[in-house]
């Protein structure tokens, strides 16, 4: 069955970084678009970053550009969100999404995993 597993969030301070995985199972992996979306308490859930399935394309939130950079192994179908100088107000649930890329039917979400983010 298809499974999105996050990894890699935690605690860090003000200005540092964490680097993100999702390793994903039980689809072709490199013909889906791969995002990150977050969700802090009481807002919305809201796109971070997105990669094409050929990793050639990336879009990114205008708040995370410079600071955020997603990536993706297809030989280990895995996608990567590195975020460097986070700030507080980065603190959210971070979720992995896959939706392919030649019709968008199918999509797909992880479980999430949690980003805090001390001042």
């Amino acid at each position: 069955q298809v499974q999105l597993v996050e990894s890699g969030g935690g605690l860090v301070q003000s200005g540092g970084s964490l680097r993100l995985s999702c390793a994903a199972s039980g689809f072709t992996f490199s013909i889906y678009a791969m995002s990150w979306y977050r969700q802090a308490p009481g807002k919305k859930r809201e796109l971070v970053a997105t990669i094409s399935g050929a990793g050639g394309r990336t879009n990114y939130e205008d708040s995370v550009k410079g600071r955020f950079t997603i990536s993706r192994d297809n030989g280990k179908n895995t996608v990567y969100l590195q975020m460097n100088s986070l700030k507080p107000e980065d603190t959210a649930v971070y979720y992995c999404y896959a939706e392919r890329e030649l019709d968008y039917v199918f999509k797909y979400w992880g479980q999430g995993t949690q980003v805090t983010v001390s001042s």
